[in-house]
């Protein structure tokens, strides 16, 4: 794993997304196309903003996967994350080769893990965006996360923390109306994963940051499973890098 800081979001944005663009073109030009997952939520901000205005990649090519979705939630809903990924990065690029959303609001949430899980399985992932929780979950797994799994897709629930953040980030109005279930894309399903890169701005991020990146790899910090990909870069900027031993 390797740990990048800079001095803003904004350049944390610009790097990541150089980064993402330069493996997504590489894997286009080795085998003809390029599978990937993108993370959503308040911290991918910068680095889709950067990505989707990126020259070059021929999104024709490129199969897309997200991590998570609220269980029951309509994807009008301003908190959908398929809504969210719908405007800022299927309508930017146009025409890609396919997408691959998460039904939240499907009748049956396990069929759905089961018609996700079949397909990913398909195409396995060249690049995977993600981000770091407040409470240190890696997608909607919070601790204690299930490490063992081997389900793709899996139904998670979602402890306090999380929500928290989430209705602190500004998608709902208050804590009641957080959904208390998602879907989310498992840890081993990420890890298998080409590459990662991994988007952690802002303050409230630091004690997260820390324990991840400096703590043991446990599963009550999820996060901290990223020690042990071959091919993962952490992007921070100086905020969420502050309780970092050796930054500045």
């Amino acid at each position: 794993m390797n740990v990048e800081v800079f001095d803003s979001k904004e350049e944390l944005g610009v790097k990541s997304a150089q980064d993402a663009e330069k493996k997504i073109k590489d894997s286009i030009k080795k085998k003809g196309t390029a599978n990937i997952i993108l993370a959503t939520g308040a911290s991918q901000f910068e680095t889709l903003k950067n990505l989707v205005s990126a020259e070059g990649i021929d999104w024709s090519k490129v199969v897309m996967f997200h991590l998570d979705e609220y269980v029951g939630m309509s994807d009008q809903h301003p908190a959908s994350f398929r809504k969210y990924l719908k405007e800022r990065f299927v309508d930017k690029v146009g025409s890609s080769k396919a997408v691959h959303f998460i039904k939240g609001d499907a009748e049956d949430t396990e069929a759905e893990c089961k018609r996700l899980n079949e397909i990913i399985k398909q195409h396995p992932i060249d690049v995977a965006l993600v981000g770091i929780g407040e409470n240190g979950h890696l997608a909607f797994n919070d601790p204690p996360a299930d490490f063992d799994t081997e389900e793709p897709y899996i139904v998670v629930e979602l402890d306090e923390a999380c929500r928290r953040q989430q209705m602190g980030e500004g998608w709902f109005e208050t804590f009641e109306d957080v959904p208390n279930k998602a879907i989310s894309m498992s840890i081993k399903q990420i890890l298998k994963s080409g590459s990662i890169i991994c988007s952690v701005p802002d303050k409230r991020k630091a004690k997260a940051v820390q324990e991840c990146l400096e703590g043991d790899v446990s599963n009550i910090h999820p996060a901290s499973i990223l020690q042990t990909h071959q091919n993962c870069t952490v992007y921070l900027d100086r905020d969420s890098a502050s309780l970092l031993s050796g930054v500045k």
